[in-house]
């Protein structure tokens, strides 16, 4: 079971993270830098410290409101940012 959270966590934000800003601002800090190790260890500590902040904040949701009701209201979230995002674009 471990190795299957684990892998799903993994594929979940390696696809999310795939051309979002994080991975452009990262590819311009590294472009932009001769010290690309310096680049890769700042940018990935910051990805490992914004999802540990991440699993306890869901972690402490959890207590409060039902992992379904938080999966429903994340992907009611995500469908209307992605619906203001088409609006502001046309």
């Amino acid at each position: 079971m471990f190795w299957k959270t684990a892998l799903t966590t993994f594929s979940m934000v390696f696809l999310a993270e795939l051309g979002d800003k994080t991975q452009l601002a990262t590819m311009l800090l590294a472009a932009e830098s001769r010290s690309l190790w310096a680049v890769f260890i700042g940018s990935a500590g910051a990805l490992v410290l914004s999802s540990f902040i991440g699993v306890l904040a869901g972690e402490a949701l959890t207590r409060i409101v039902s992992p379904q009701l938080l999966k429903t209201a994340a992907g009611i979230a995500f469908i209307v940012l992605g619906i203001i995002m088409l609006v502001k674009r046309g």
